[in-house]
């Protein structure tokens, strides 16, 4: 049976990936008719743009379905948001949704790891190594659109790295060490690890296969590059970072290619 979930990759002649798993806004219309939320609604815990700043020269994965319908960054039991604790109080499904359509969404969730798997090891049998870029945005004004945004307990840049291996801390410490030392519109960047979120099931699942020959950071932007109450962007600010991220690129191929880090 076709994947009720749809997602786009773009492969490159690259050990690096960018990944954008929460951008996708799609319901399938045989799912739609289940849905409890309005489009808005879902716009706000969905992370638009993120497909932009992924939009680099290596290989890419996007999801184009909505985390509402099936969310790849939890474990298979918590991919459906079938209770209101799994998706921040949010009545998200009819009572009356089919089970054989929940059993398809999980089995779309298994096909679709299947697939990411398959090409992560590819990589590493071309290349010996990997690194993805995972690829989020988070809400800092909750209490309204008017919210002063908290500075201690929000940062611009969250990096989740629970689930790293230890091989891999001289490549975060330099990461975050050179990115630190960039400004987004003319201010100092601040760019901080697991303060906000430490990495999903994305980030556990590849850390843990494939540890030894790469890693995954979970890059969460604080939603300063569009307004989350409307879903408004701000066009240069979201270009600020994906020139960001295409300076992580650069120290990514520095890190390996002339440090002999491979």
């Amino acid at each position: 049976m076709p994947l009720l979930s749809k997602y786009t990759m773009k492969l490159a002649d690259s050990p690096f990936w960018t990944f954008a798993i929460h951008d996708g806004q799609h319901i399938d219309p045989r799912v739609l008719p289940y849905q409890l939320l309005k489009e808005e609604d879902r716009m706000r815990e969905e992370d638009p743009f993120t497909a932009l700043i992924a939009e680099l020269p290596c290989n890419r994965f996007i999801m184009e379905t909505s985390r509402f319908q099936l969310d790849i960054n939890r474990g298979i039991e918590d991919a459906i948001y079938l209770r209101p604790d799994q998706a921040w109080g949010l009545d998200v499904w009819r009572k009356d949704v089919p089970e054989e359509l929940v059993n398809q969404l999980r089995l779309d969730h298994e096909a679709i790891y299947a697939i990411i798997e398959s090409n992560i090891q590819q990589t590493i049998s071309k290349y010996g190594y990997f690194v993805i870029l995972d690829i989020h945005s988070y809400n800092a004004r909750r209490e309204g659109p008017e919210q002063e945004i908290n500075t201690e307990t929000d940062p611009q840049i969250n990096i989740g790295t629970l689930h790293l291996n230890a091989k891999w801390h001289p490549l975060l410490e330099r990461l975050m060490y050179e990115l630190g030392k960039e400004k987004v519109n003319g201010e100092p960047l601040d760019i901080r690890e697991n303060i906000k979120f430490k990495g999903g099931y994305l980030s556990k699942v590849i850390n843990q296969l494939f540890g030894e020959y790469g890693a995954v950071f979970a890059i969460e932007f604080r939603k300063d590059f569009m307004d989350e109450w409307t879903g408004i962007p701000v066009p240069h600010h979201v270009e600020a970072y994906k020139q960001l991220m295409m300076k992580a690129l650069t120290i990514l191929n520095q890190y390996f290619y002339y440090d002999g880090k491979e």
